[in-house]
């Protein structure tokens, strides 16, 4: 969890600078709305994005988690 911070604009925090500064495979680009959440696995890969309306205890979310807690 994070305290409030920027993510978008000349104060965008360093977490989300990474989060999206590339728009390959889909996966990044810029946060249309709060509550966006990024799969990250071990290595720091941003392996999955869901969108506000995907909330974190949803069957995909979960899905995703457990698929990459078995790599």
């Amino acid at each position: 969890m994070y305290a409030k911070i920027s993510v978008k604009g000349a104060d965008q925090s360093p977490l989300y600078a990474y989060l999206t500064n590339d728009t390959a495979a889909g996966l990044r680009g810029e946060i249309k709305w709060n509550f966006t959440k990024f799969l990250v696995d071990r290595n720091g890969n941003v392996v999955q994005r869901f969108e506000p309306a995907v909330t974190p205890d949803s069957q995909e979310v979960i899905g995703a988690i457990e698929k990459q807690l078995k790599q």
